[in-house]
């Protein structure tokens, strides 16, 4: 009878906290205005004077790589980096190589492309993965993995500006975590990366620095509702104070999901489907100088491809999207771009510098499979505004 009642009184608090849990899920605010109607692809508003480049064209017959993706962009000491996954091979394979190029203009021209690290150990793979310039330094924070796609962590690389060489500083996260946006310093000292864990159902996650310590993470995983499965949850995060929103990419549907955390991203409500949809990519999220928040992905109440690369915005200091604005569709808006019918636009990088916002992505040409160019789109930033 004893061991009967201690089994009750488990079940009443486990159900009481997955209560608490629950309702605090359902009460996270919604990403999108609930009040203004999410616009189709013909009502998005069009950008204007947005300057195009070409980072990386794909020319597998002069240089023999054939897929890239997860292009990543930093100002740093007055130049503009890039870094991407490349590969000779197929996708998420152990000759995927973490690569990438500095232009001095702003991103009008680029360098040729180096190498940030290439295993020689034909089993260990690098690919995409994050910058960070900080106190003179400028980080890349990489993906990698083991044969096909396992074993999945992060590592950290300086640059030496003395050599332009790449220093490895070894592997600084696991458990599966994946780096998907540029980290962001929270008001208590630590550094937050959204991000993905792969395993299991592949939940989001993120990634949280001791202070300054940026050879040290703890990975955290976003706990998800029980209706939210056939996950591919890579992630981004906007940060105010100790509030810490996760979005997430979907898999089941063309739909953003959403968490939210109120002590610095240590624990999570659980992740729920929110009101804006949005295309099953990589998003990214960030907080501008001016007090908008932006969504870079492609949404629409129609949306069902990886065209149009669109970018919402919230009015400055309102926590939900209202608007959403058109970067570029199939046709590409200069020749040195590539155009067709469809054209898939994915996986943005946004970063914001001297009034106006940065945004690489991959375009795959009409190819299919991730057999993309970089591209980037520069948008004056107060075109997002009213």
């Amino acid at each position: 009878m004893l061991s009967l009642t201690r089994k009750m009184i488990c079940a009443l608090i486990l159900c009481v906290a997955t209560s608490i849990t629950q309702a605090d899920s359902q009460s996270t605010p919604p990403l999108w205005a609930p009040d203004t109607p999410v616009p189709s692809i013909t009502e998005l508003i069009p950008l204007q004077q947005v300057e195009f480049h070409s980072i990386k064209a794909r020319v597998p017959e002069v240089d023999g790589y054939n897929w890239l993706h997860g292009v990543a962009l930093v100002w740093h000491k007055g130049k503009l980096y890039t870094s991407f996954g490349h590969n000779k091979g197929k996708e998420n394979t152990g000759t995927e190589e973490a690569r990438g190029a500095v232009s001095s203009d702003g991103g009008k021209t680029w360098s040729d492309v180096f190498t940030i690290d290439a295993a020689i150990d034909s089993d260990l793979a690098m690919s995409h993965g994050v910058f960070l310039s900080h106190k003179g330094t400028l980080w890349a924070f990489m993906g990698c993995f083991y044969g096909k796609r396992k074993d999945i962590h992060m590592r950290a690389y300086r640059l030496n500006e003395n050599t332009n060489t790449w220093d490895a500083q070894g592997v600084i996260a696991e458990d599966g975590f994946w780096p998907m946006d540029q980290p962001t310093r929270m008001d208590n000292g630590n550094w937050i990366i959204g991000g993905l864990k792969v395993g299991g159902v592949n939940p989001a996650a993120v990634a949280i620095s001791h202070g300054d310590n940026l050879l040290k993470w703890d990975v955290i995983e976003i706990p998800r509702a029980p209706e939210v499965n056939k996950l591919w949850g890579e992630s981004t995060v906007l940060v105010e104070g100790p509030k810490i929103t996760n979005i997430s990419r979907y898999g089941a549907k063309s739909l953003a999901l959403i968490s939210r955390s109120t002590d610095y991203g240590r624990t999570w409500s659980l992740q729920c489907e929110s009101n804006l949809p949005m295309i099953t990519s990589k998003p990214y999220c960030e907080t501008l100088s001016n007090g908008q928040r932006i969504l870079v992905c492609s949404s629409a109440s129609d949306i069902k491809g990886r065209t149009p690369l669109t970018i919402a915005v919230s009015d400055a200091g309102e926590s939900t999207f209202s608007r959403i604005y058109t970067i570029r569709g199939n046709q590409a808006p200069k020749p040195s771009l590539e155009s067709a019918n469809p054209v898939r636009l994915s996986y943005p990088y946004a970063i914001e510098h001297n009034g106006k916002l940065y945004i690489g992505y991959s375009n795959d040409g009409g190819r299919g499979h991730n057999q993309n160019s970089a591209e980037m789109a520069i948008v004056p930033i107060k075109q997002l505004q009213h």
